[in-house]
Order: C-alpha cells, then sequence, then structure tokens
C-alpha cells in the first residue's frame, strides 16, 4: 500500500513539473509583437513595445520589460476583447498618458464594457491618469454626464502642462485605491 501512494506521489509531482513548464513564464522579450502592449510579465513588471531602427534603416519593433509594477496581477496578456472595449492600440510604442486627451479613448475606457471587465488596462490608465493629478473614477463620471467638460478638465490639470504640483496629487490620488475587480 505504501508503495502505491509513494507512486502516486512521484506522478504528482512529476504531472506538476510538466504542468509548470506546458504552461511557462510570460518574459516580455519573447512575446511576439502583436501581442505585447497591455501584457504583464511572470514577474509583475508591464511589456512595452519599442522601436528602434536597424542597420538598413527600417524601424523594426520589439518587445521589453518595463520597470512598471503591477501589484496585483502577473503573467498576464491581454485580451482582445479588452482591447477592443477599452479602444487601446496594441501597437503603441511605450506607455504615455498622452492618449487620455483622447476624447473617444477616454470615453471607451470609462464605457462598462471596459470598466468592469478588463481591470489590467483599467490599472493601467488609473496610474497613467494619477501621475496626471487626474482621478480616474471622477474622469470617468465627468466622461458619462458632461463629457466635453471632461476633457477641459483634464487639460486643466495639468496632464499637458508641466503635471499636479505633489499637494495636489497626494489630496486627488490617496482618497482612493484603483478599481479591483481581479
Amino acid at each position: 500500500m505504501t508503495s502505491s501512494i509513494k507512486l502516486q506521489l512521484v506522478i504528482f509531482v512529476a504531472a506538476s513539473f510538466i504542468f509548470q513548464a506546458t504552461l511557462g513564464e510570460v518574459i516580455c522579450e519573447e512575446l511576439p509583437t502583436n501581442v505585447c502592449s497591455f501584457s504583464i510579465s511572470s514577474s509583475g513588471k508591464r511589456c512595452i513595445l519599442e522601436n528602434q531602427e536597424n542597420k538598413h534603416g527600417n524601424v523594426e519593433y520589439e518587445c521589453r520589460t518595463s520597470e512598471v509594477v503591477v501589484e496585483r496581477m502577473a503573467e498576464h496578456i491581454e485580451t482582445d476583447a479588452c482591447v477592443n472595449a477599452c479602444g487601446v492600440d496594441r501597437t503603441s510604442v511605450g506607455i504615455s498618458s498622452d492618449s487620455l486627451l483622447e476624447p473617444q479613448l477616454t470615453a471607451k475606457l470609462c464605457s462598462a464594457a471596459c470598466y468592469q471587465n478588463c481591470p489590467n488596462i483599467v490599472d493601467l490608465y488609473f496610474n497613467l491618469a494619477a501621475g496626471e493629478g487626474v482621478f480616474l473614477p471622477d474622469l470617468c463620471e465627468k466622461q458619462r454626464t458632461h463629457p466635453r467638460r471632461a476633457m477641459l478638465e483634464l487639460l486643466s490639470s495639468g496632464a499637458a502642462a508641466g503635471g499636479p504640483t505633489s499637494d495636489h496629487f497626494e489630496h486627488e490620488v490617496a482618497a482612493a485605491p484603483a478599481p479591483s475587480s481581479y
């Protein structure tokens, strides 16, 4: 009987290693460029698409690991459904808050289809907005009620000119954590 238990334990351990090897790790540098943007590595760092000119003068894209750490997620490749629902572009190079100034992106980002179902993208833009002194839930509320006013307030928040002061940043952002439907 004990040899049967030992055999089952050996089979379980071997199957665990095979299963883990099959799944593998998400390593940004090994991802195809068409799924790089909005992915998170096994170490919890965001993957970013970068471009560079090769020796023939052509632009080549490659996936790299950024220094931006995601606290509650790892090993995540964003779904096409969320990319579409949130209106983001997988061919975006780098990570920038500039896209928050595009009314079409903000409208899609704040839509229920994105905001309630795509926590990775919402978390990214929550943090990008916070870096500009903007609280994303407030921006989304304004987007739903007064879309033009939301854009004007975003522009006047410092997003387009130098960013917020540290006092303004603490007051606006520390009020609530990022949405967590993970």
